[in-house]
């Protein structure tokens, strides 16, 4: 339970202002990529559900802009559904795809890295990821290995991967960092329409041949119809296992642009500033005394006051307050879901 209770089924944490800096994750990332992409050539992939929040955050998308799936299938399918939507209009394009949610920090470093990615992807038939240079032994992140010899070259280097690792024991992930040829695996991956459509023919034929069957009903009235019936066919697998374990024209994009996938209150403790305690504080009315190495996540128009806390974790929503000791993060999923069965869904 990412973020809870600031983040609940209702409003994942793409669609909140986790920084208070007054854009939400999603909305930063739109702003990010319509610097090097024409607004109309963005598009959100998303739960049905969520229809409302992404027309209300992102006004400028319009509605064949935002492909609503109608049940969770993972990553496999919902990339092979915007394919075939964007292959309509362009089959000649090349794609970036990127999470929602993720902190950019770099963001002029970032764009120089998909740049040089899609020039790379539209030259050569590769399946590109991008991989982040690991300053420590994270153990939430999947690692890739990379051959070191470089491929490519410019303003960052490309590689050939070697092996995926789904999340290590922090044993094995020091041995990753110690190796020198590992990365952390950003989720974030280039291509060519063409070489993707290949990939998923050749190692997800069975998802491909699904959607293969709405050629010429993609961007028309009868799209959320067929939509509706193939998902509940659709295999639940990620492009990750699905085809990038599998391809052997997989590679890898090392770089290093500030980035940071937002899993825990503490990843965002670690990229927020501090206060001069080491306090990394979101909210413009919290005084606080005598307290040190805490993250307060409050409402701007709430007065908090803090005295005696010491590495603390304090959210306040409008109907949780969540008061926990940062070393015990861990135990906030079994907290929502105590809270969920004492007191109903809603405040999950």
């Amino acid at each position: 339970m990412r973020f809870w209770p600031t983040s609940r089924t209702e409003t994942p944490k793409q669609f909140i202002d986790i920084l208070g800096d007054g854009r939400t994750l999603i909305q930063k990332t739109y702003d990010r990529f319509k610097k090097i992409c024409p607004k109309e050539n963005i598009y959100v992939v998303t739960n049905a559900m969520y229809k409302e929040l992404v027309n209300k955050q992102l006004p400028d998308m319009g509605d064949d802009q935002i492909v609503l799936e109608p049940a969770r299938r993972n990553t496999a399918p919902c990339i092979a559904y915007a394919n075939y939507k964007i292959k309509a209009k362009n089959p000649n394009a090349v794609i970036v795809v990127a999470p929602s949610d993720h902190i950019i920090l770099k963001e002029d470093v970032f764009l120089d890295v998909i740049n040089n990615g899609l020039q790379a992807v539209e030259q050569n038939n590769w399946l590109l990821t991008i991989g982040i240079r690991p300053s420590y032994p994270n153990t939430g992140y999947g690692y890739i290995q990379y051959n070191e010899d470089k491929v490519y070259e410019k303003n960052g280097a490309i590689y050939e991967v070697k092996t995926f690792t789904e999340k290590p024991e922090l044993e094995m992930a020091q041995q990753f960092i110690d190796s020198g040829d590992f990365l952390w695996n950003a989720g974030i991956f280039m291509w060519s329409l063409k070489t993707v459509e290949d990939a998923f023919k050749k190692f997800l034929p069975e998802v491909d041949s699904l959607f293969m069957q709405g050629d010429g009903l993609y961007n028309t009235p009868n799209e959320p119809a067929f939509i509706q019936k193939i998902y509940e066919m659709c295999r639940n697998i990620s492009v990750d296992y699905g085809i990038m374990e599998k391809a052997q024209n997989v590679h890898v994009y090392a770089a290093e642009f500030g980035w940071s996938d937002l899993g825990t209150w503490g990843a965002l403790y670690d990229i927020n500033p501090k206060d001069e305690n080491q306090n990394s504080i979101v909210g413009r009315r919290v005084k606080a005394y005598d307290t040190k190495g805490c993250i307060v996540n409050v409402k701007p128009y709430k007065v908090t006051v803090l005295q005696g806390l010491e590495d603390y974790i304090v959210v306040d929503t409008n109907d949780v307050l969540l008061i926990c000791k940062r070393s015990e993060e861990q135990q906030i999923r079994q907290y929502a879901n105590d809270v969920k069965l004492d007191y109903g869904e809603e405040y999950c």
